[in-house]
């Protein structure tokens, strides 16, 4: 009988003492990257965590990669006990590219936008949306959240009203309504976003470089140095600015989401950076403000990006909401004003 106690113990031990080795090995965003074939695309994805826990689906903005979503916050995601899946977008990473047709001309489309005339797109956001939704059948996933960061919070919009009962929460991170009348970004940022042929690695690095210094905050310097790494691994996973030019048509081609907003009954909450240069906070206070019941979380100095300095604080916004629904996901968001600290 003591051997067999002894015997217990010591198991019991081993278990205890592994658990923390078995939440890092679970939540391991080293995991081989995955395809799925859909009617128009073929989509690249991971999926980090148990497949018996509640899914979170994250979708990337314009022109990023899987990869753009930090490490760090994907483990944090998975350690709250979800199955976290990033994919690429169609035109990005190692999902299918598109050619461009012969009659797609990004900066004709531009000025057909300045001038408040009908922009003619490859594909549209409801297209990438259905991708999104594609990609959850493949994985034979019903029901899941989703978290969406600038285009991929306006894809997750469009998630939302097409198949509302499969969308347990919704959170949009430094996304926008499209609604006409919002504030815009500076003449410079836009010229860094269109910024796209390059001749050579290394200009490709420096524009790259560039365009993320100038979506960061003004309170936080980043080290030249970093932001050249991470456009080196971007460039060398996969690099095609005509499949970024053809999200930009996308994007211009899009309506307003405002009606389509005011009929959403998801549970939702809003996420944006007061010092936000490519969506000023604006867009955030208006987005959260035509989604019933949506809740608004500003956070002082984040800007458009996911910096180190603004990982914590993101999380700290995100993380309880999450939790809040990954248990009791039966209920509709309460309504309540949408409350917007003195940060404007």
């Amino acid at each position: 009988m003591c051997v067999r106690f002894f015997s217990r113990a010591v198991l019991l031990a081993a278990l205890l003492f592994s658990l923390p080795s078995l939440a890092a090995s679970r939540c391991d965003v080293n995991v081989p990257t995955e395809h799925v074939d859909l009617d128009q695309v073929s989509l690249a994805y991971q999926s980090i965590g148990r497949a018996s826990d509640p899914a979170l689906l994250l979708v990337m903005g314009l022109g990023g990669q899987l990869i753009h979503w930090p490490d760090e916050v994907v483990v944090a995601l998975c350690q709250q006990g979800f199955r976290v899946i990033r994919y690429d977008n169609r035109d990005v990473g190692l999902s299918t590219w598109r050619q461009t047709p012969a009659n797609a001309n990004l900066t004709f489309e531009v000025l057909r936008y300045k001038l408040g005339l009908p922009v003619a797109a490859p594909y549209t956001l409801t297209d990438m949306s259905e991708d999104a939704l594609g990609l959850m059948d493949a994985l034979h996933i019903e029901q899941f959240h989703v978290l969406g960061a600038s285009m991929g919070g306006m894809i997750a919009q469009h998630m939302a009203a097409m198949a509302p009962q499969r969308i347990e929460s919704l959170t949009l991170i430094m996304t926008s309504s499209g609604a006409e009348g919002l504030p815009a970004p500076s003449a410079a940022l836009v010229q860094l976003l269109s910024r796209r042929g390059a001749p050579n690695r290394e200009v490709a690095l420096e524009q790259q470089a560039d365009l993320l210094a100038a979506l960061s905050s003004p309170s936080v310097s980043d080290d030249r140095q970093v932001l050249l790494q991470q456009a080196a691994a971007s460039y060398d996973r996969a690099f095609n600015p005509e499949g970024v030019k053809r999200q930009i048509m996308a994007i211009l081609a899009e309506p307003s989401r405002v009606a389509l907003l005011n009929q959403l009954r998801v549970p939702t909450l809003v996420v944006h950076g007061t010092a936000d240069p490519l969506l000023p906070v604006m867009h955030g206070v208006h987005l959260a403000a035509h989604i019933r019941g949506s809740q608004l979380k500003l956070i002082p100095g984040m800007a458009h990006r996911f910096q180190e300095a603004f990982k914590a604080p993101l999380l700290a916004a995100v993380l309880p909401y999450l939790q809040s629904h990954r248990e009791d996901t039966s209920h509709w968001a309460q309504i309540e004003p949408v409350a917007t600290p003195n940060l404007l």
